[in-house]
């Protein structure tokens, strides 16, 4: 008997034992495809010592169906009606793609649907405000240092900014939240600046918004943190506030785990070919630097610098060609039914979607398609 089999006859009597009073074992009677099922090994074993009752349960076919729907629910693709076609093409005449409408396309059409076509409005999270604080103070330290002949401000000007823009948005925190984000921010924003004071480049350009890119077709747009020049060399800085930890795995290229690659990564190529084709400016990305503003768990500060291959530039290209093309498509009705989506619960639980299909449906659909056409 093999260690496997052994460890899941353990966990089965475990189960077994939870029960306080009564004890009932269920199973399937037929398989998916209708053929008849046979009951576990486990249950065989226990009735090779016990005489047991065995009853058939007959189920009608609405309790079933609410039944699949609770259960598997987390396995579906949610689909929600169409919206009026004007409408969407009022919106799509003036679309022009940015980097977080790409990612959260990708991630899932929902998400695009929900955030970047409709717009749906969402309060202001704590997290959020104060990572607004800190982009505020640090856009402030370099527009000062360039209105000051290269001269940054004393650090306490830098961390007044940060306390200025949490106090006009304190409506934002409960009393608790802003107290302890006032003192972390400040804790965190002077060691910050004791830590780069004396290696900032001080060539920059500040908030600088590009548009009247078009790419393979595609108008392209977007709002940088920070450029850094060496001539006509630039490296991008974005900055990112929250766990730094966190953000690794956003940080690799595409992989067999993530064929898509992390959204930090698709965000720094993206903005390599946004700059790049920037015909105003003469400008070549050399680099996209991720600036972690909160220290990791260790207490250091991190910068993660992604240097960008020929590569990593055709796959989001290619993704850009094909999130384009699925959104003039009207390809975002249906989610991409991952359990942990929020936009895919969202609307199983609010019942905003019209049609719940699985991976095996869309199989079938796809079959018969190409059947159609003779493939």
């Amino acid at each position: 008997k093999s260690v496997e089999e052994e460890e899941l006859r353990r966990l089965f009597y475990v189960a077994l034992t939870r029960a306080e009073r009564h004890l009932f074992i269920s199973y399937s009677r037929f398989k998916n495809d209708g053929k008849e099922l046979e009951p576990s090994m486990f249950i065989a074993e226990i009735q090779d010592q016990h005489l047991l009752p065995v009853e058939k349960v007959f189920i009608d076919d609405e309790t079933m169906g609410a039944f699949a729907a609770l259960a598997f629910s987390d396995e579906l693709k949610p689909e929600l009606e169409k919206i009026e076609e004007d409408f969407v093409t009022r919106i799509l005449d003036k679309f022009v793609m940015n980097v977080t409408a790409l990612n959260n396309y990708i991630q899932c059409p929902l998400n695009f649907y929900f955030n970047n076509l409709i717009k749906v409005p969402s309060g202001k999270s704590e997290a959020t405000e104060f990572g607004s604080s800190i982009h505020f103070a640090l856009q402030r330290l370099f527009e000062k240092m360039q209105q000051n002949n290269n001269l940054f401000p004393a650090k306490q000007d830098f961390v007044a900014d940060f306390a200025w823009y949490m106090q006009r948005h304190r409506e934002n925190f409960t009393r608790e939240q802003f107290a302890r984000r006032m003192e972390y921010g400040q804790e965190v924003l002077n060691k910050y600046y004791d830590k780069y004071i004396n290696t900032w480049n001080k060539v920059v350009a500040i908030e600088r918004n590009i548009k009247n890119v078009v790419v393979k077709g595609v108008p392209l747009k977007g709002k940088l943190d920070k450029l850094e020049f060496d001539g006509k060399m630039v490296n991008v800085v974005d900055y990112k506030s929250g766990d730094y930890d966190k953000a690794v795995p956003k940080l690799k290229g595409p992989s067999d785990k993530d064929p898509d690659g992390g959204s930090y990564w698709r965000q720094a190529v993206f903005y390599k070919i946004l700059v790049d084709n920037y015909d105003q400016k003469d400008w070549k990305v050399i680099s996209t630097e991720f600036d972690f503003i909160e220290p990791d768990k260790k207490k250091v500060y991190q910068k993660a610098r992604i240097v960008i291959t020929p590569e990593d530039i055709a796959t989001v290209t290619h993704q850009i060609e094909d999130v384009w093309q699925k959104i003039q498509n009207r390809d975002f009705y249906k989610g991409c039914g991952k359990p942990e989506c929020h936009w895919c619960n969202f609307s199983k639980d609010h019942n905003l979607a019209i049609a719940l299909h699985n991976a095996e449906d869309e199989a079938i659909e796809v079959m018969e398609r190409e059947e159609e056409i003779g493939l």
